[in-house]
């Protein structure tokens, strides 16, 4: 039902409604709290003119005069007043209106409780059994009495209690102008809203929208607003195919230079090795008579370039697949735990010719989504990577962090770590500390660049610092879903 008035009614007339029950229910408000308010005003005004009457009855018995000679010495402030003297014990030693001998024990009205508690005390309306009629009572505690004088509720009280009409008038008054005013505004911003709703709606739908459509003449700043953002709707909408073309266009040239860089790396990193064997093989094949001993060396070297070659082009290899198809590597569910314990136990013999030690602080399953050879690769070149060129004698596979979507793992050792100028360049293609040590060891310059690019493309990061043991840490995550990864 609420809906459908909602729907019948202008929004106009809605927003009109909204404020007149928001006026009445704030003059309401206003004008109880103020009834209330002038009320006990009222009321308090009466029992301060109620007290200076008993203060000077206590005066005057304090001199000695008999209550039958007070009474007849004062005038009452008010017509019909009933005057009565209690004792502390509730015993009513004097009434004007009544035997005080047949009337019983005082001490459980409230105001004279009051009176003997702090002095004063008043009861604005109460019934009088002993009367038959409703009294505003006011008592003072005197020198072992209690003197109280009572108003009988009758009209001329009742007209001295009373709210000053006046007021409720103006008030309504008030609440008559602020709803014309209301009926007014909400006119003006109901009609401009609805409007407005109809030239969005149009344009939501596609519609053409001349310069001479009908609009409201306002200037409120609603249809500037909705305008603008209409128009930065569209204009966002073409600057980001705009910048989506840009950002093809510069992935597809950085892919370009990535290639002529890599390109030209290789071929940088093909000759020495090839340089080597080519003249191993050309002192063999012009110095027949060459001792057994130098043969030898001469093969040995030989097969450990070519092994290098062998090394260099798995890694190109590698590399390539995960820069022009990572969207066609293969993703399933990965146990991390194994893939790190088949690492360490096909490298154990490595380490041990290296008098390393591997140790694996893991104590709870970690399954992710990922290629299992790829991430086999992570921990594969970490390890060698140690092997050989930190020195030290531990390596340490932690788990930091294992939550719903990730892993966070770290890798140290206890070597003599790089220089803190390198660390930022430890993931460069063929970057290398030292390159004639690395070269000597075997090394291609890419182990690190394909850590890089496998976690990236598990959808985590990765970064390298000094460790506190003195050698290298790397801290890297791995997303648990289905990455997106981007190996640039």
């Amino acid at each position: 039902m609420g809906t459908a008035l909602k729907n019948r009614l202008p929004y106009h007339l809605r927003i009109f409604l909204l404020i007149v029950g928001f006026a009445l229910l704030l003059m309401t408000s206003f004008i109880l709290y103020q009834y209330k308010r002038e009320r006990l005003f009222k009321v308090e005004k009466l029992n301060s003119t109620l007290q200076l009457f008993n203060m000077r009855i206590l005066n005057l018995m304090d001199e000695g005069v008999e209550m039958d000679q007070i009474m007849q010495q004062v005038t009452p402030p008010f017509d019909g007043m009933r005057v009565s003297v209690i004792d502390n014990r509730g015993v009513v030693l004097f009434d004007n209106k009544g035997n005080a001998a047949d009337m019983g024990n005082h001490l459980d009205r409230p105001e004279v409780i009051d009176a003997l508690q702090n002095g004063t005390g008043y009861q604005a309306i109460r019934y009088s059994k002993t009367i038959s009629t409703n009294y505003f009572y006011s008592a003072m505690e005197g020198r072992d009495v209690v003197v109280r004088t009572a108003v009988p509720y009758s009209v001329s009280l009742r007209e001295v209690l009373a709210a000053d009409s006046g007021f409720l008038w103006f008030m309504i008054g008030i609440t008559l102008f602020m709803s014309i005013a209301g009926y007014y505004i909400s006119y003006r911003i109901g009609s401009t809203i609805s409007s407005l709703s109809h030239f969005a709606e149009r344009v939501h739908n596609g519609e053409a929208i001349t310069v001479t459509e009908p609009f409201p003449n306002d200037e409120l700043g609603n249809i500037a607003r909705h305008i603008v953002q209409l128009y930065a709707k569209f204009q966002q909408a073409t600057e980001e195919l705009k910048l989506e073309h840009k950002r093809a266009l510069y992935e597809e040239q950085e892919k370009i230079r990535i290639k002529k860089q890599l390109t030209n790396n290789i071929n940088h990193e093909l000759k020495t090795p090839i340089a080597v064997i080519q003249a191993c093989l050309e002192t063999l094949m012009t110095h027949p008579e060459i001792e057994e001993r130098r043969k030898q060396e001469f093969i040995e070297q030989c097969y450990a370039n070519s092994e290098r070659l062998c090394q260099m082009l798995n890694d190109v290899a590698t590399i390539t697949r995960m820069d022009e198809a990572s969207r066609l590597i293969a993703m399933e569910t990965v146990d991390l735990n194994d893939v790190i314990f088949d690492v360490a136990d096909e490298l154990q013999i490595k380490l041990e010719q290296h008098h390393m030690e591997l140790h694996i602080e893991i104590d709870e399953p970690i399954t992710v989504s990922g290629n299992n050879n790829l991430l086999a690769s992570v921990f594969r070149n970490l390890i060698a990577n140690s092997l050989s060129y930190s020195g030290g004698r531990n390596i340490t596979i932690r788990l930091l962090e294992n939550t719903a979507d990730y892993c966070r793992l770290s890798f140290s050792d206890d070597g003599q770590g790089v220089a803190p100028e390198h660390v930022a360049h430890l993931f460069e293609r063929f970057y290398r500390v030292d390159k004639g040590r690395s070269r000597k060891l075997g090394g291609t310059g890419l182990g690190l660049s394909i850590v890089k690019n496998v976690i990236l493309l598990h959808g985590g990061t990765i970064s390298a610092r000094l460790a506190k043991s003195g050698g290298l840490e790397f801290v890297f995550s791995i997303d648990k879903h289905q990455p997106q990864g981007d190996t640039k």
